[in-house]
């Protein structure tokens, strides 16, 4: 069961409603419609799901239904029919009361104008959420600092709006909505009015609070490569609809119709794919236990001429290779120890072109660790020039 389960929703808006929805279930476009029954669609049976802890982004061009998609999930804007579940309950369901409880204690939501109060500081701004719902004083100050500081504006409590950039001013509004401790974060285009620099800044700081606090986030978006970076998964809507949900390559070359392949036709995959979208589980592994026969065994099970050793947590230690395996059985003056070596490692977020570059002189795989220096999998040559190839040159 995902965090957010969303099942058949719709959402139309004019006051023949229910005879639009029988016209959507019958087959009609959005056009027919508006043209025959005077009703806007503004989203058409839609259904995904949401994990917990995922960043899902939903993607579309204007007036593709993405806002109002995010706007029926906390019901903001009331959907026309279908199911939306949170943690299993009916969202749906709930009455006034129930709602704004919900509300307040499930989601935060950020918005593309920012929506800060100018008459109050920074720090004020950031207790808002808090106000509402009645959180103590002295608790409220404590916690908006704890996410000024998070957001990177420590220091700034006592200033106005007016008197920061935009990104900074995006930032108070993302404090706001971290300071109520949300489950989920709604976040409606929040980038798109900020210039290409400082977007750029507000996309990994993101990313950065999304590692420390490990929370849901449902993210809206124009912007394929924004897409791209920040989400998990992306669905793509078109009129209403959503065409087709996948992670990062699957989107990419798995298109399920024209519309999805002209959408990514021009997206630079060397840009945009990374070690952790192509990488894959190492096959075999040599732990603290296991010793020059068992590592020739299993390459001679593996058909492999090198394995990589890890401690018991999978913590990378080096490579051995099937001669030097060889050399320690053979001679009793050479300690297994001595032959692990060290190799080139690739960081998760690493490009194609940086994994080609790291690569291009190896003959066995390149193993990819995270920050704690565990195996997360491993690189094999052929999937990087694979995917260059695709782009049909490799000088990108």
């Amino acid at each position: 069961m995902g965090k957010i389960e969303v099942r058949n929703l719709y959402k139309i808006f004019g006051n023949k409603r229910q005879k639009a929805l029988e016209m959507l279930k019958n087959g009609y476009t959005k056009q027919e419609v508006l043209k025959k029954n005077n009703s806007t669609v503004g989203v058409d049976d839609a259904s995904f799901e949401v994990e917990d802890g995922e960043i899902f982004v939903i993607m579309g061009l204007s007036g593709s239904g993405k806002s109002t998609l995010i706007r029926c999930v906390n019901r903001l804007i009331e959907p026309t029919a279908g199911s939306i579940k949170v943690d299993g309950q009916e969202v749906l369901g709930f009455d006034k009361k129930e709602l704004r409880e919900f509300r307040e204690k499930e989601f935060g939501m950020v918005f593309q104008n920012f929506a800060l109060l100018p008459h109050r500081t920074v720090l004020e701004n950031a207790m808002f959420g808090l106000e509402i719902q009645k959180v103590e004083k002295q608790q409220r100050i404590k916690r908006s600092k704890e996410a000024l500081n998070a957001v990177g504006l420590d220091g700034w409590e006592d200033q106005y709006p007016e008197q920061l950039s935009g990104g900074m001013q995006q930032r108070v509004g993302l404090a706001r909505a971290l300071a109520v401790d949300p489950e989920i974060l709604l976040m409606d285009e929040p980038f798109s009015a900020l210039d290409p620099l400082i977007k750029k800044e507000m996309q990994s700081k993101l990313l950065d609070l999304y590692e420390e606090m490990e929370r849901t986030i449902l993210f809206i978006t124009h912007d394929l490569d924004e897409a791209l970076k920040l989400g998990d998964r992306i669905a793509i809507m078109k009129e209403g609809k959503i065409i087709q949900i996948g992670d990062h390559e699957e989107i990419l070359t798995e298109a399920t119709n024209d519309y999805v392949e002209n959408f990514v036709e021009d997206v630079n995959r060397s840009r945009v794919l990374t070690a952790k979208d192509i990488m894959t589980k190492a096959i075999a592994l040599l732990y603290p236990q296991d010793g020059p026969r068992t590592a020739l065994h299993k390459m001679k099970k593996n058909n492999l001429n090198s394995l990589f050793v890890v401690n018991k947590d999978k913590k990378y230690r080096g490579i051995v290779y099937i001669e030097d395996v060889v050399d320690v059985i053979n001679n009793d003056e050479l300690e297994f120890e001595d032959i692990i070596k060290n190799i080139t490692k690739a960081d998760p977020e690493d490009n194609l072109r940086k994994l080609f570059a790291d690569i291009a002189d190896l003959n066995v795989p390149l193993p990819v660790t995270d920050e704690d220096d565990k195996l997360l999998g491993i690189i094999v040559k052929t999937n990087v020039l694979a995917n260059l190839a695709s782009e049909g040159k490799f000088d990108q």
